[in-house]
């Protein structure tokens, strides 16, 4: 009797476990497909990320050019400053010196 009975359970729980298959089933093919989609995306950011670090040596290499010139630019701004209020000293200069020679 007890060995029926075991074995009618058994016999109910692998039905059981078959219907519960079944149900899951299309749950868990949509989690596959969604996991699959997921893969792809990470793959194709990995390879951007490995394009734009494949980059990065021209783009330092960008800025420290970009930089230099920005302090040459700089310096002859300066230049041009100091040219121009020499300049302006000189023609204050030349403007005083013709009027003392109208005055004689």
């Amino acid at each position: 009797m007890r060995a029926m009975t075991m074995a009618g359970i058994g016999l109910a729980t692998a039905l059981m476990a078959g219907c519960a298959t079944e149900s899951v089933k299309p749950q868990v093919d949509a989690l596959g497909d969604r996991m699959t989609k997921v893969e792809s995306r990470l793959s194709d950011l990995e390879k951007k990320v490995d394009a734009q670090s494949a980059q990065m040596p021209a783009v330092k290499a960008d800025a420290q050019r970009a930089e230099d010139a920005a302090r040459r630019a700089e310096a002859a701004a300066a230049a041009a400053e100091d040219a121009a209020k020499r300049a302006d000293t000189s023609a204050a200069k030349a403007a005083k010196a013709f009027e003392l020679k109208q005055r004689k």
